[in-house]
């Protein structure tokens, strides 16, 4: 038996194992989401080798739409690891409906799908590959540095978002989604003093949870 039959069989098997792995998590994010949008914003170059997210989209979850990654999760479902989830893929939602033709139409106006969507896909694509170095538990904050480039100065709070997949299919490992909220600098600092919790609290309490965004006045 030659080794490069062998290495084809050990690709092969690594492919179908990828393909099993992608239709469980497409279900599971679909069972809590509500049915995937028809279209996909695929990057230029893949994530993968070094490019951007594709972002994946569900507009039947609220009266908004909640944007999703799917590279983050490998096919083994044992990265990225927190405190909460094995393997963990990311979402951030806006009040707007989508609107992916707005997204083409050069500089987004404020309060808009477009510029919500501007945002985020620069959040998420920051947060990805932090997320394979640290541990983004929930009720963690992050504040981006004012020199990177559009999510300059902006605060996160992250919160553990759904109830975690535990099957055979999944290697009984568990598998769930960390949603990201953009908030206000002194909400940050409210949460900061181990106050994470009560701020997800507030933010449910007064309808602001589960949307990204600071077009709104601070809840502290």
């Amino acid at each position: 038996m030659s080794i490069k039959w062998l290495e084809k069989a050990r690709e092969n098997r690594i492919d179908k194992l990828e393909e099993d792995a992608y239709e469980t998590k497409d279900k599971y994010m679909e069972s809590v989401l509500g049915k995937e949008y028809g279209m996909v914003m695929h990057a230029i170059i893949p994530y993968a080798i070094g490019g951007g997210l594709d972002l994946y989209y569900y507009p039947n979850y609220c009266a908004g739409a909640v944007i999703a990654t799917k590279e983050l999760t490998n096919y083994k479902f044992n990265e990225p690891k927190n405190d909460q989830y094995d393997a963990y893929e990311l979402i951030m939602i806006t009040k707007h409906k989508i609107d992916l033709d707005s997204v083409k139409e050069g500089e987004p106006c404020e309060n808009t799908f477009a510029y919500d969507h501007k945002s985020i896909n620069g959040i998420l694509n920051c947060i990805a590959p932090y997320s394979t170095q640290s541990k983004l538990n929930q009720y963690d904050t992050i504040e981006f540095p004012e020199d990177f480039e559009g999510v300059g100065g902006k605060c996160l709070i992250i919160d553990a978002f759904s109830h975690p997949l535990c099957d055979k299919s999944t290697r009984n490992k568990k598998f769930g989604l960390m949603l990201l909220m953009e908030i206000h600098r002194n909400e940050m600092e409210y949460a900061m003093q181990q106050k994470g919790r009560d701020l997800i609290e507030k933010f449910k309490a007064t309808g602001i949870y589960p949307f990204t965004g600071i077009n709104r006045p601070s809840v502290v």
